[in-house]
């Protein structure tokens, strides 16, 4: 083989693995590791303009063009929908950016996981099955407040 076919064998391959790993990777919940002080992050009503669930809330970041963000909407919907308690909130991105630069979210959409005080306990970038985001939300309900 020349070495022009050795090149594409080895893209073609390269590319094969990474879409495995996406779509491996995509909408997994993880735990949160923080940054802040006192080992918890906490986002509170005023930053996201809603108030936050009694039990948990889902809180959705997306942005105007984004597919997934619409079925990560839907599911999220249904959800709060199956569990008492549970809040789902949805915020732009673009127009939330010190709270996107404070929690780190490179990319929508982000899902985070927050207990009733509003620590984020899992975080999930792409677009989560449901299964996994009712799994994630049990890890919120088990905890106590801080």
């Amino acid at each position: 083989m020349s070495l022009g076919t050795w090149v594409l064998v080895a893209a073609v391959a390269a590319g094969v693995l990474f879409s495995l790993a996406k779509v491996w990777w995509d909408g997994r919940f993880r735990k949160v590791v923080t940054r802040e002080v006192d080992g918890v992050e906490r986002v509170s009503a005023a930053e996201v303009g809603a108030e936050l669930g009694e039990r948990a809330t889902l809180l959705q970041f997306s942005s105007a063009f984004c597919a997934p963000c619409r079925a990560t909407r839907r599911t999220l919907a249904e959800v709060e929908g199956m569990v008492d308690g549970v809040r789902h909130v949805e915020l732009d991105a673009e127009s939330h950016l010190d709270l996107v630069r404070r929690l780190d979210i490179l990319r929508t959409p982000t899902t985070l996981v927050l207990d009733r005080s509003g620590v984020v306990v899992k975080r999930a970038s792409g677009a989560p099955r449901k299964p996994d985001v009712i799994a994630a939300l049990a890890t919120a309900l088990d905890r106590q407040p801080h």
